[in-house]
């Protein structure tokens, strides 16, 4: 059953079975790591990529020994975008594919119509996801930063929304989102001018840190680690949850999302999660979640 104070339909999720060519995935102590693996074109997008990511992002869903989700680029860079062959092919077409069908893998699906599209799926996965940028980040690789929860990056990645400079609009909702992360005018200035900035140049709120390259992945696999090990994962599940549909607006007023947490503040408190976090802090140790 959902928490208190959620609404959204149960649908069946089962992993598909897809052969991972240009995808990695890998899972230690309850971090799961995607790693976008084509790196000798700085892992460029493509309807293949797409495909395994979505894949791999819902085997670390349903696993209920993750707890925390990692993604990050092979080599060089984290993602540079559409492949330029792909961009080519829509050009010659006339008009955008995408390269999925109804069969392709739904992560995050589910939970809220709001979020059942493209990279806002990412909204619905009830795992917190973590982005390492550990190198350039443009277009659709841009996008899929943004709607990680949290973004670490090392410095001198060189991030950009990339659009402007193909003649597209702003895509995959980034003129909703990039506005809610950075403010108006330094949204007006990333999606406007397409231009390209440095990590360190990153407005507020875009990057949670910026370290340098070497000590990027040490730096974020901590913190995965701490995230996976000491907090509750119900808490980091219906958190994140509260978050996004109050980004939203769905939540209604402060008032009404209030009066949500306290409801789901009684039906948590009879959960093992919370028994455990009291136990520990009685007792003076680090909790054992899930044991």
């Amino acid at each position: 059953m959902p928490p208190v104070g959620f609404s959204f339909v149960e649908i069946e999720r089962k992993s598909v079975e897809i052969e991972r060519k240009v995808v990695r995935y890998e899972v230690t102590d309850g971090v799961a790591t995607i790693t976008l693996n084509r790196p000798e074109r700085l892992n460029s997008w493509t309807g293949r990529m797409s495909l395994e990511y979505r894949s791999a992002l819902l085997e670390a869903s349903e696993d209920e020994s993750v707890r925390v989700v990692v993604v990050t680029g092979a080599g060089r860079g984290f993602c540079a975008g559409a492949d330029s062959d792909a961009l080519a092919g829509h050009a010659a077409r006339g008009h955008y594919e995408s390269g999925l069908d109804d069969t392709a893998p739904r992560p995050g699906y589910g939970f809220r119509p709001e979020f059942d599209a493209d990279m806002a799926y990412h909204f619905g996965v009830a795992k917190p996801i973590i982005a390492a940028i550990n190198g350039g980040a443009a277009g659709i690789g841009f996008a899929l930063a943004c709607y990680c929860d949290l973004r670490f990056a090392a410095k001198g990645a060189k991030l950009t929304t990339a659009h402007g400079r193909l003649g597209l609009p702003a895509e995959f909702g980034l003129s909703w989102l990039l506005p809610k992360l950075v403010g108006v005018t330094h949204a007006a200035d990333l999606l406007l001018s397409s231009r390209i900035f440095l990590a360190e140049q990153a407005p507020p709120g875009l990057l949670n840190a910026v370290y340098v390259p070497e000590e990027l992945m040490s730096a974020v696999g901590g913190y995965a680690t701490r995230l996976a090990n000491d907090v509750s994962p119900a808490s980091v599940s219906v958190t994140k949850r509260q978050l996004y549909r109050d980004l939203l607006g769905l939540g209604g007023d402060p008032a009404a999302s209030i009066t949500d947490s306290v409801a789901m503040l009684s039906e948590m408190m009879g959960g093992a999660d919370y028994r455990e976090g009291v136990a520990a802090l009685v007792e003076k140790r680090a909790p054992r979640f899930g044991e």
